[in-house]
């Protein structure tokens, strides 16, 4: 809904006769027009009033939507301004369905409508029972006053793998808070078709399923975007008991209505104005669903001063999509006189957001406005927070939409999912891109080459100040989960015999050996000379060996570690693709008994033959039995020795 193109101030004539002469004409009722501006004082006052499509401060200049009365109020400032011929014909141009167009917004069949887009994402639920849930997280405007429109629900769609326990790293997005946004809906709903399509085909989206939760509140403001869907340059909802008396004006701006800094600045009093707050804090349902849901997924992990920061490792992500002007927002919006805390880590990740889109990058580029989503999300549970100003219309045509803004920003999208176990943290570090193998399928014979890229540069802030760049330091990959999942890492070689530049290619081989039959994920990740680990991606290695005879561990020894803490150490018995370690406190039980736990699997591909179980040694109440048993790569389980070839072992209370 704004843009801004370089940071200058320009000293603009006042020129009060061409004020009156382009306020005139007696079709003109709502037009698009420029208003020029002579400092920053003057742009957040007029952004508080009006609403303000795109900013262009080297020009010193808004375009703006105003009736009658918002172009009195600006001739009586005696402030220039001069109609958008075309923008205003647009904006007033009737939406149609065009020839054999059958779904979507009138005239722009790429655009769900609000009950197209809740009926796919309900399906997705419906369709994929272990990795989606839809669900009623509240009420739209209309749906809570008795005898008035029928309204909607505020739906919430849950992605992620529900068979794996959590917790889990959360990104969470809304789209469609402001209605006429027509992209912004259509974006989150591709993504998240994105996440499900593409489950067990994608390397990450499989892992990120697995272990991150994806939230989507899809139509943040449903009462009003039906009203856009219509043709309506229509922002608000449709909240029409605050004392406006021209139903072309009613609504609450529900970007300006959060209980964060609500009312302070860059908002305003009046009920008919499109930046209206409304009549106190967080007071229309929508916004209540939205703050109560964020709430309900994100622990607080920020202060109560404003000058207190979220803690490096602090989790999560929250995007709000809106359009138009090809920007990546963060926090403070609700003020340009103080920075965020956080700083320094919102704005390297959302530089990393830029150099996918290729947007502008900034918090104190535009105006002032409080009362904000991101805001919210940030200034009250420490959320890494953005708004993505997408696109260059609100009502911006299919091709545009299918070619340019949806494949600059799936990219974008997909690293806010990779970040949100550490977003102020992995954002820092290298990205890893080209990820090959030297075969997608091995049968287990021969090692299995890998190569990636490397690259600690890929930031984007246009015209914003530059990201520091070091050297890479190192690479590394691990087999079946992240490294930050106790998985064992296996050291990468710079292609070139050295680190020593800020983009390498690396490499390094896997035993394809010692790997079970089936697919695995190899996950890369590399880190810099400030010690900063990016990011990981993953590939798929398909192992289909042969299945000879696995042999049973040999030479099992008990070690007491730290007074408390069990190691088990075992010799490799060859042939063998993996063992387990299964734990019970019956003895001579069998793995898979309902007593039974299986605590680890670890495939020999890793060369670590022990097992370390934390706190169990001392505790009077407690007593263990073990067992472990090796299995070669087909799954089938050594029988060479009692019990199919297990070795049992009991641990007792104190050791």
């Amino acid at each position: 809904m704004r843009r801004f193109l370089l940071p200058a101030l320009v000293i603009v004539l006042v020129l009060v006769f061409a004020i009156r002469v382009s306020a005139q004409g007696p079709d003109d009722d709502v037009q698009v027009v420029r208003v020029y501006f002579d400092n920053l004082a003057q742009l957040n006052e007029l952004a508080a009033l009006l609403d303000v499509w795109e900013v262009d401060r080297s020009q010193g200049f808004f375009v703006a939507m105003v009736g009658p009365r918002q172009r009195d109020m600006l001739v009586s400032r005696s402030l220039r301004f001069e109609k958008d011929e075309t923008l205003t014909q647009q904006m007033n141009a009737p939406h149609l369905m065009l020839p054999g167009q059958t779904s979507g917004i009138p005239g722009y069949p790429c655009y769900r409508t609000v009950e197209e887009t809740y009926d796919t994402l309900a399906a997705l639920a419906t369709d994929h029972p272990d990795l989606a849930t839809w669900s009623d997280v509240g009420d739209s405007w209309e749906k809570t006053i008795p005898g008035g429109e029928d309204g909607y629900d505020i739906n919430a769609l849950v992605i992620t793998n529900r068979n794996i326990p959590g917790p889990k790293p959360k990104f969470f997005m809304i789209a469609a808070i402001h209605a006429r946004e027509y992209t912004t809906a259509e974006l989150a709903s591709r993504f998240a078709e994105k996440l499900i399509n593409d489950y067990g085909i994608d390397p990450d989206v499989t892992w990120l399923v697995d272990n991150y939760e994806f939230h989507l509140i899809p139509q943040a403001n449903p009462d009003g975007r039906k009203l856009a869907e219509a043709g309506k340059s229509w922002r608000k909802n449709t909240d029409n008991d605050d004392g406006c008396p021209n139903s072309n004006y009613w609504g609450t701006d529900l970007n300006r209505n959060s209980s964060f800094k609500w009312n302070e600045g860059g908002s305003s009093d009046f009920a008919c104005d499109e930046t209206y707050h409304g009549p106190s804090a967080a007071s229309e349902p929508e916004v209540q669903a939205i703050e109560n849901y964020a709430r309900s997924i994100f622990p607080d992990q920020r202060g109560a001063d404003d000058f207190d920061a979220a803690p490096d490792d602090a989790q999560g992500v929250f995007v709000t999509l809106h359009s138009y002007s090809q920007l990546v927002l963060f926090p403070w919006e609700w003020t340009d006189t103080q920075d965020a805390p956080n700083k320094a880590g919102l704005q390297t990740l959302g530089r990393k957001f830029g150099y996918f889109n290729q947007y502008e990058v900034c918090s104190d580029c535009l105006y002032n406005a409080s009362g904000v989503t991101d805001d919210f999300t940030y200034g009250e549970l420490g959320v890494a927070s953005y708004t993505f100003e997408l696109g260059t219309e609100f009502f911006q045509d299919c091709s545009y939409f299918e070619n340019t803004i949806i494949p600059k920003n799936m990219p974008a999208l997909m690293y806010a999912l990779k970040a949100a176990r550490r977003p102020y943290q992995n954002p820092s570090g290298p990205d890893v891109f080209d990820l090959s193998l030297s075969t997608a399928t091995s049968d287990g014979s021969s090692p299995v080459t890998i190569t990636a890229t490397v690259d600690d540069s890929r930031y984007h802030s246009g015209g914003h100040g530059d990201e520091p760049v070091q050297n890479i330091q190192s690479a590394r990959y691990t087999i079946d989960a992240p490294s930050w999942q106790g998985a064992v890492v296996h050291a990468l070689t710079a292609a070139d015999g050295s680190f020593d530049a800020s983009s390498e290619n690396v490499t390094g081989t896997i035993d394809s050996s010692g790997l079970s039959n089936g697919r695995h994920l190899i996950f890369v990740e590399a880190q810099d000379a400030d010690d900063n680990w990016g990011v990981p991606t993953a590939i798929f290695l398909e192992i289909n060996a042969p299945c000879t005879t696995a042999q049973s561990p040999t030479s099992m020894t008990e070690t007491i570690v730290n007074q408390v803490d069990m190691r088990l150490a075992w010799a490799h018995g060859g042939a063998t693709a993996y063992y387990e370690v299964w734990r019970s406190t019956h003895p001579y039980f069998q793995p898979g008994d309902s007593s039974a736990e299986l605590r680890k699997t670890l495939q020999v591909a890793d060369g670590v033959f022990e097992y370390v179980d934390s706190g169990v040694v001392g505790d009077p109440s407690s007593q263990y039995f073990y067992v472990l048993r090796s299995a070669n790569a087909c799954g089938e389980f050594a029988t060479t020795q009692p019990r199919s070839g297990e070795f049992d072992f009991p641990l007792m209370p104190g050791g």
